[in-house]
């Protein structure tokens, strides 16, 4: 009797609502999450629409006088080398930092979580180059890759004389032209990335290293593993969720370089030869220097097909399950 009076005041709530417990948690989390779906609808998604209609015409600003070309740019970005050459560079540039980013931050965020004393100096240390504005950093490194009066050439120099007062002729290292070198351009200027980007890196590696329980490399020692295995066979599985997130992040970031390409050597944007142009940074030059909205739109659509294949790719490669 007790338990049927407990069931009835539900009851005639049910009645009176109409609405389950669980339906109204549904309509509430889904009216929750109708504001970051507007959001992206608004300022993600409908963007991305105009950018591909604004590739099919040529740029006008009365719409009216605009010509429709369909798929015509599209046709000469088949033909076009600068573009060619901007695609190939940015390939390149995620070739070298995504990789370093990883192992780099990987490794600092092992060695931080080894020791005891510290720890949060460190990782402010190391994060704060990437709450740095881009341009900062750009600035600041490209002065320190200058020919005539930067501190790594400078550097370089007393290093030479050095050695050569001392008879070791084969340590000279002559200076180097860093950015006015075709050859060395594009690396010179990943290693401003990396080195902005690696903070960041290493917080997230930090954060998935003490997410694993102590347990799991207690009993593997209890079966005889050595670090090595500790490392193989327990840590890099573990981390897998977090090193596919790094991943992609950095791939995605790298894909759409920008703003240390046009601030480490503003006089010469995309570098000697177009060494250092970007994806992002012809788009750039097409749209406000050129004034070819319509074709930067086109490079445009092809930066997000290409963000969005390689993201693919690297969830299918790269995420696995990993069972307890």
């Amino acid at each position: 009797m007790q338990a049927r009076a407990d069931q009835e005041p539900l009851t005639s709530k049910k009645r009176r609502t109409g609405l389950t417990l669980a339906t109204r948690e549904s309509l509430w989390a889904y009216t929750f999450l109708f504001v970051p779906l507007l959001f992206f609808l608004v300022l993600r998604i409908w963007p991305a629409f105009q950018s591909f209609y604004l590739s099919l015409f040529t740029w006008h600003v009365d719409p009216a006088k605009r010509e429709f070309l369909g798929l015509g740019y599209y046709q000469e970005m088949l033909s076009d080398p600068k573009l060619r050459r901007a695609l190939l560079n940015t390939l390149l540039y995620t070739a070298i930092i995504v990789p370093a980013q990883l192992a780099l931050g990987l490794g600092i965020a092992l060695l931080l979580q080894a020791i005891g004393a510290f720890k949060s100096l460190f990782r402010a240390i190391y994060f704060a180059p990437y709450v740095t504005p881009a341009a900062a950093v750009a600035w600041v490194w490209g002065w320190m890759y200058s020919v005539n009066f930067g501190v790594i050439n400078n550097f370089l120099i007393e290093w030479s004389i050095f050695w050569e007062e001392r008879g070791l002729p084969w340590l000279v290292i002559d200076p180097q032209p860093f950015l006015s070198s075709p050859s060395q351009a594009l690396v010179a200027v990943a290693v401003i990335v990396i080195w902005q980007n690696l903070g960041f890196q290493v917080v997230i590696f930090l954060a998935g290293l003490q997410g694993i329980s102590r347990i799991f490399y207690d009993a593997a020692k209890i079966d005889g593993a050595n670090s090595w295995n500790l490392f193989r066979y327990v840590t890099l599985p573990l981390l897998n969720p977090v090193m596919v997130f790094s991943i992609i992040i950095s791939t995605i970031a790298s894909l759409q370089l920008f703003d240390q390409v046009v601030n480490v050597n503003f006089t010469d944007q995309g570098g000697p030869l177009n060494s250092t142009l970007t994806i992002a940074l012809y788009m750039y030059q097409e749209a406000f220097a050129r004034f070819r909205l319509g074709y930067a739109a086109a490079v445009t659509v092809l930066l997000f097909f290409l963000i969005l294949m390689v993201t693919l790719i690297q969830l299918r490669f790269f995420s696995r399950r990993v069972e307890y």
